[in-house]
Parts: structure tokens; sequence; C-alpha cells
């Protein structure tokens, strides 16, 4: 199994396979545009403009279970856009903790270990480097600055 396994779907409604993603580094995040975290859009999207020209690809998912997110995945996009000047692809808002978690979120969490054990995200902004086999190479906790995947990031180029 690989992330290359599972679907997702962005803020337009639009599902696709994440296998077309093979072959390329990916950083998933789930996000909140009320969090305290959400100036890490900027950083994030300073990451993607560095690096989507040598394949990386960043991947956001909003999620309203820690109660920080707008009402629709549409309204969390366009915030995400005109307050941060977001281009890389934002999904449909998911579950990534309880019963109705994501099963793509549920794959990231069995496969990487987090401050409280693998079956929970503690929190919105929690980051998960994948490399281009589908496999997750790493998680970052929410305070984790996305200028501190960097290095990371360089040894999945």
């Amino acid at each position: 199994m690989s992330i290359y396994d599972y679907f997702a779907t962005l803020e337009n409604g639009e599902t696709y396979s994440l296998n077309k993603l093979a072959n390329h580094p990916v950083v998933i995040v789930n996000t909140a545009t009320k969090c305290g975290y959400a100036p890490q859009f900027g950083e994030l999207e300073k990451l993607y403009k560095k690096y989507k020209d040598k394949g990386l690809v960043i991947l956001g998912f909003p999620s309203n279970q820690f109660k920080q997110e707008l009402e629709t995945a549409s309204q969390a996009a366009q915030a995400c856009q005109l307050t941060y000047g977001v281009t890389f692809p934002m999904h449909q808002l998911v579950a990534v903790n309880g019963k109705n978690t994501d099963p793509l979120f549920k794959y990231l969490k069995e496969n990487s270990k987090g401050m409280l054990g693998s079956s929970t995200i503690k929190w919105n902004f929690t980051k998960f480097l994948v490399d281009k086999e589908g496999n997750v190479v790493k998680r970052y906790a929410p305070k984790t600055e996305p200028k501190d995947l960097e290095e990371d990031i360089e040894d999945v180029l």
C-alpha cells in the first residue's frame, strides 16, 4: 500500500486518484483557515513555488475537527488564495480523526508516528512528507514551520 491506492476530492468536487502523483514527492497537510498556524499557508506556498518545478506537490486538506475552519471547502480555498496566495491544490473538508477519518489520513497515521501515537492527529497543520514511491517518510508536528521541512524535501527530490 501507498498513497497511490487512495483518492482525493478537490475543493471544486473533482475526485482523482493519487496515483497521478506517482514519481512526485508530496507534502500533505491538514489545514484550517482560522487556526493560529494559518500563516503557515504562506510558508507552504513558498516551498511549493521553490520546488514545484523539481516535482514537489503540496496538498492541503481542510478539516473542521478542531472547530477552526470555514463552513465549506470552497470558502476555505478562497480564503487561502486571497489571504496567503495559495496555488497548491486544496481539497474537500475531511475528518482526520475518529470513526469517519478519511481513508488517506488513516493510512498516513498508520504509517507514521505522532506525539499522541499513530492513531491521532493532535492539531491542524500536521504535515506528512511522502516520497516518490508514495511512502510516508516523516510526520511533522503542527508547530513545525514549513521551512524546516526543506532539507527532508531535498532528500526525496
